[in-house]
């Protein structure tokens, strides 16, 4: 008796993996892509900044030998702040793009098996 649920139980999962992973829609596969493209660019600049702020010093230059220093040190913090709105933005799309892209995911799968 236990071998025949296990196996009825088998055939009802491997019916729904199938028809849900069938029944892709464009629209989900278009999702996937944005989100893919998202979270792509959300690593690359997160990888730029961060091989940015290795090069941060943590100085406080008080002569104007090292004015130069200071200098290369300001540029440096105004190119991480620039980053700042282009990683949130990047961050909240790639975020939501996959809370819709699950949902969708879920409400057909939930919706193709009856």
């Amino acid at each position: 008796m236990r071998r025949e649920l296990h196996s009825s139980w088998g055939a009802k999962s491997f019916l729904f993996a199938e028809v849900v992973f069938m029944t892709w829609t464009p629209l989900l596969i278009g999702l996937a892509i944005v989100w893919g493209v998202f979270t792509v660019g959300l690593i690359l600049l997160l990888i730029y900044r961060s091989t940015l702020t290795m090069h941060e010093d943590e100085q406080l230059y008080l002569d104007d030998a090292n004015s130069h220093m200071q200098k290369e040190q300001t540029e440096l913090l105004v190119k991480v702040d620039r980053l700042t709105k282009p990683v949130w933005v990047f961050g909240a799309g790639s975020g939501v793009l996959l809370l819709v892209l699950v949902g969708l995911f879920i409400y057909q799968g939930l919706n193709a098996v009856q």
